[in-house]
C-alpha cells in the first residue's frame, strides 16, 4: 500500500510538468494543415512533411516565407497575416509531432 501511495504521489507531482511541455494545437493551424496535414504529415503532393522538424528551423523558415526572403507566393499568402506568436505556435506544434516513418 505504501508503494502505491508513493507512486501516486510521484505521478501527481510529475504530471503538471509534463502537461506544460505539450504544445497546444494552434488556433491558426487550419491553412497549414490543408497542405501539411494537422499532424505534419503532408496531405498534398509536393508539400513537405513538417512533423518532428527542429523548432528553430521551423520558426526561421516561417519568418522567411512571411517576409519574402524565401520566395514561395502560396506560403507568403498563407502565413502573411500571422503574428510572431502565431508563427511560433505553429512551429512548436509541428516540431513535437511524430514523423510519418516513426508512426509505423
Amino acid at each position: 500500500m505504501r508503494n502505491l501511495l508513493i507512486t501516486a504521489l510521484c505521478l501527481v507531482v510529475a504530471l503538471p510538468g509534463v502537461a506544460q511541455t505539450v504544445s497546444p494545437k494552434p488556433s491558426r493551424l487550419g491553412l497549414c494543415a490543408a497542405c501539411h496535414g494537422e499532424t505534419g504529415v503532408a496531405v498534398m503532393p509536393g508539400a513537405p512533411n513538417l512533423a518532428g522538424q527542429r523548432l528553430d528551423y521551423l520558426r526561421a523558415a516561417l519568418k522567411h516565407y512571411r517576409d519574402g526572403s524565401r520566395d514561395v507566393p502560396v506560403m507568403r499568402a498563407a502565413i502573411g497575416p500571422l503574428s510572431d506568436a502565431e508563427l511560433d505556435a505553429v512551429a512548436r506544434w509541428y516540431s513535437v509531432q511524430i514523423p510519418a516513418a516513426a508512426k509505423l
